[in-house]
């Protein structure tokens, strides 16, 4: 459950901070702002967020090609190195070697959903974090998504990449809905890190971590930001955090509540 919109920005006796405080979320949370870059930056990267869902294969160099050659736009590879790894957060679901950005000092956790049961709720969590486009500026979108029912179980969005907000969403959804026994992240250095790690295993849950270069294996957060992107954020764009929040929040009411899934068959699948 996300608490911004019980936050009273005119309250007569308590201020944004003590509703905060009293929400258990940051302060900072309530006040984000969307990043700033200059106008072809923000171009080339709700390019490469569009063509990156339809073509998740494609990495820094097979996505400069096309930027450059189909797109004609006169850039160098540099630039679109920066974009894909350093500001987006992604990586090409192939081996190559620059595919997570992983911190080479924080420790990585196996990969344990291969040939994997999952029968019930609370089994295996998913999570991951998404480049969400506004009009001026960027943001970051997190979420938790249990892969038996795909019901999205918390989410935040922040203008950072910070371990301590990964953390905060993770635990938000402990609270809210139990412990699950296993949580599936990539490597990138948030998850990595002793704020996230520490989260997940006092809490008695497994970790597991893709496989380097391979995105795939978080498969269904991945197939949510597909969705969402398509169905509501490209829709529906706006230059303002508190507007952005409020559109998300009404779409995962739509998502969880409302819109038809993939039916599981004899309530069980195995992930190869």
């Amino acid at each position: 459950m996300n608490m911004l919109p019980f936050i009273q920005k005119d309250h007569p006796q308590l201020s944004i901070s003590h509703q905060c405080s009293l929400l258990g979320i940051n302060r900072s949370t309530y006040y984000y702002t969307p990043v700033a870059e200059d106008a072809l930056n923000l171009e080339l990267m709700r390019l490469i967020d569009e063509h990156y869902l339809l073509h998740p294969y494609k990495g820094v160099p097979r996505m400069y090609i096309w930027l450059k050659m189909d797109k004609g736009y006169q850039i160098n590879i540099k630039r679109i190195e920066r974009l894909y790894y350093n500001l987006m957060g992604l990586r090409a679901i192939v081996p190559g070697p620059h595919t997570s950005k992983r911190h080479p000092e924080h420790a990585v956790y196996p990969y344990l959903l291969r040939n994997l049961e999952i029968t019930n709720p609370n089994q295996v969590w998913a999570t991951d974090i998404t480049y969400i486009p506004m009009l001026h500026g960027y943001l970051y979108l997190m979420a938790v998504i249990d892969v038996h029912s795909r019901f999205i179980l918390s989410w935040d969005i922040s203008n950072t990449m910070d371990a301590t907000w990964c953390a905060s969403v993770v635990q938000n959804s402990i609270v809210h809905w139990g412990i699950p026994q296993i949580i599936n992240t990539d490597q990138g250095s948030q998850f990595t890190a002793a704020e996230f790690t520490a989260t997940v295993l006092d809490n008695g849950i497994k970790l597991s971590m893709d496989g380097k270069g391979r995105a795939i294996d978080n498969i269904f957060i991945e197939r949510f930001w597909r969705t969402i992107k398509y169905e509501h954020v490209y829709l529906n764009p706006t230059n303002d955090g508190q507007q952005l929040f409020k559109g998300i929040h009404t779409y995962m009411n739509y998502y969880n509540m409302e819109r038809k899934h993939i039916i599981i068959n004899n309530n069980m699948f195995i992930i190869n």
